[in-house]
């Protein structure tokens, strides 16, 4: 026991070393935005304080949350610490709800506000920054809030449960699990409107509309449909999401406008689907999939085993 516990005191000595020196670096990185942008925009007024508002976000407040842990984990005071800390947690999620329009204002002041431009590229030139530019320091926050996660699951994992500081160290792994989730979530979110605008630009014209709210993007490629009498088999271009799957064809490669985009031939609605394997359940080349609707059935067909076996677990999932 005693050997176990030495062994225990060690691990979470160094944990908690790592943890501080990576928050003096973490915080020295904040310090180059607040110091070189922040306060000397905020007093040049170089931009309005809203658009300073929208790009910067409540950076200060969370240089400041975690100035105060580094100052407890500098006096060894890891339980007050991070309950004070755990306090401040939420500035994160905050944060990554506003990340995408702070970069979308970022941009849009670099290309109108020629005052800014020139100020923001002589800032990157000093050699504190070593490179960085200030769109390689604005993610920081949530790189960090990943790394908090293990660090503090870190040091629950070699406390002893008898120790006054297990609790605060239990409580602050939920808090900040809790955040983590919500800001995954942003950014599944995020991702997800990207893939669904991407698709909707590669569609022909307007008429069928990707964009709907609580509709998740799934997967896409080509399979090839075979026909009911004996034509020949269609290369096809299919999206999968999670309530439609949508047949389409390239348009003509000579077209003026739409050479490079899809016509879409057909929408099926998922929730009257079934999905069955009619062959590819051995280790042959490939394998067809049959999928039913009220009106249509669809038989598809892929040359690569692995290809069909995805695109059935894929399809089993969206209509379940």
């Amino acid at each position: 026991v005693e050997e176990q516990r030495a062994r225990w005191e060690r691990k979470r000595s160094r944990t908690a070393k790592e943890l501080l020196e990576t928050e003096h670096k973490y915080l020295e990185q904040l310090d180059l935005v607040i110091t070189f942008f922040v306060t000397i925009l905020k007093a040049k007024g170089t931009l309005k304080p809203t658009v300073l508002e929208t790009i910067f976000g409540r950076l200060e407040s969370i240089y400041s949350a975690s100035h105060g842990l580094s100052l407890h984990l500098g006096r060894g005071n890891l339980g007050p610490g991070l309950e004070n800390f755990c306090q401040n947690l939420e500035l994160y999620g905050y944060y990554a709800e506003n990340l995408e329009q702070a970069n979308k204002t970022l941009k849009e002041q670099l290309r109108k506000n020629k005052s800014f431009r020139r100020f923001k590229k002589l800032q990157e030139t000093r050699p504190q920054f070593q490179g960085r530019r200030l769109e390689d320091l604005l993610p920081l926050p949530l790189q960090r809030l990943h790394q908090y996660k293990h660090f503090f699951r870190d040091l629950l994992e070699n406390t002893s449960p008898d120790s006054a500081e297990y609790q605060k160290l239990a409580e602050a792994v939920k808090s900040v699990s809790e955040v983590s989730r919500w800001v995954q979530d942003i950014i599944h979110k995020r991702e997800n409107s990207l893939q669904l605008l991407r698709v909707q630009k590669l569609l022909k014209g307007q008429k069928t509309q990707i964009l709907t709210p609580g509709r998740w993007y799934i997967r896409e490629g080509w399979l090839l449909v075979v026909p009911s009498k004996g034509e020949e088999l269609k290369h096809r271009m299919f999206f999968l999401f999670s309530d439609i799957f949508i047949v389409t064809k390239p348009c003509h490669p000579l077209h003026l406008l739409n050479s490079n985009k899809l016509a879409c031939q057909a929408v099926y609605p998922l929730h009257q689907c079934t999905v069955d394997k009619v062959f590819g359940h051995t280790q042959s080349q490939g394998g067809l999939l049959s999928l039913s609707f009220p009106h249509k059935t669809l038989l598809l067909m892929a040359s690569n085993q692995e290809d069909i076996n995805d695109w059935y677990r894929s399809l089993t999932a969206a209509v379940r």
